[in-house]
């Protein structure tokens, strides 16, 4: 049967190479937040940062636009979404979270994403769940209680803790579109070009938003300080532009039509991990025992939630790899 054996080797090499682009993803999308921390904390408002961050990746991918312009005609809707919220969404809140709150904090309240979403899918619109993903949910938020720990009453930042929220919400956003498409063969939209428009949509709309025209550009021809070392804040944005935003939504979204829901959001897991590491290794933010016990709960229960399979006898449950599926991989972002 040499066909089956090709078709097999085929998909193994596949898998392999959606893993590898997951993992890049993660990595890419983990060191977005390390490198915006210093020029926040410098004197550039997070809103400017993310302007600066998207725009400058419009700019990169217009090419990419020009090319794939039928999808203004056949696609509006999916390049107005994509922009609005797993773009300018995503980035504006999450940036302006890690300005009030630690970045590894932020991140794993964003990973609340599968959470809300079957929250949604249960009690509003009634539709089964698998047991495993309702665990899932509930170690998701008994964890996420830790990471801020709510025993300390009112000492956490509430409005940095509802921006990580908003980050999560959009980030729903670009979990949908994000898949969307991956089934029509030929008619999909080419995720290039999508990430392209949302990003020129993303843009468009964060210039009325951030008012860049105010912002105080002499902060880039300087160093900035991260943790006591200082660091050229042109070469800091250079890697959110390229590396954080280019390279991490490209690599997610090609990811996210290689894998299965399950194996991308094990992979996606690892991004809070290492946005987490390299906050602490480079910009000194330690976290307590309790936060860091709370962030593995938080990822186990989104572990869970993702890659729960169906119970028996539901009709297509959520978590199971129906309608919903695309919500349980990450491209990642944010």
């Amino acid at each position: 049967m040499p066909v089956h054996t090709s078709d097999s080797a085929r998909g193994r090499r596949g898998r392999g190479a959606g893993i590898g682009l997951a993992l890049a993803s993660a990595v890419a999308f983990g060191g977005s937040g390390v490198a915006a921390k210093p020029l926040i904390e410098a004197g550039l408002d997070p809103l400017h940062v993310v302007w600066l961050r998207v725009a400058g990746a419009a700019l990169v991918m217009l090419p990419l636009a020009v090319r794939h312009r039928a999808l203004l005609r056949r696609r509006p809707g999916l390049l107005a979404g994509f922009g609005l919220l797993a773009v300018a969404g995503v980035q504006a809140c999450y940036f302006a979270a890690i300005s009030r709150i630690p970045v590894g904090v932020a991140l794993l309240v964003e990973y609340l994403a599968p959470a809300l979403v079957l929250g949604w899918v249960r009690f509003v619109q009634r539709r089964p769940v698998t047991r495993a993903a309702a665990l899932g949910v509930v170690l998701a938020v008994g964890g996420l209680a830790c990471v801020v720990e709510v025993w300390s009453g009112l000492g956490f930042d509430a409005l940095g803790l509802l921006l990580a929220l908003g980050a999560a919400c959009c980030q729903v956003g670009y979990f949908v579109l994000s898949d969307q498409g991956s089934d029509a063969g030929d008619e999909a939209p080419d995720p290039l070009g999508v990430i392209a428009y949302g990003l020129l949509v993303g843009a468009a709309v964060l210039t009325v938003v951030a008012r860049p025209w105010s912002m105080d550009w002499s902060v880039l021809t300087h160093s900035v300080p991260m943790d006591g070392t200082p660091v050229a804040a042109a070469l800091l944005l250079a890697w959110i532009v390229l590396i954080a935003t280019v390279l991490a939504y490209v690599t997610g979204i090609v990811a996210v039509r290689r894998l299965s829901p399950q194996v991308a959001g094990v992979v996606a897991c690892l991004e809070a991990v290492i946005a987490t590491v390299l906050a602490w290794v480079l910009l000194g933010e330690h976290l307590s025992a309790p936060q860091i016990i709370g962030g593995v709960v938080v990822l186990v229960g989104a572990f869970i939630a993702q890659s729960s399979t169906p119970a028996k006898g539901l009709p297509d449950p959520v978590a199971s790899g129906g309608p919903e599926r695309e919500l349980s991989s990450r491209g990642t972002a944010t």
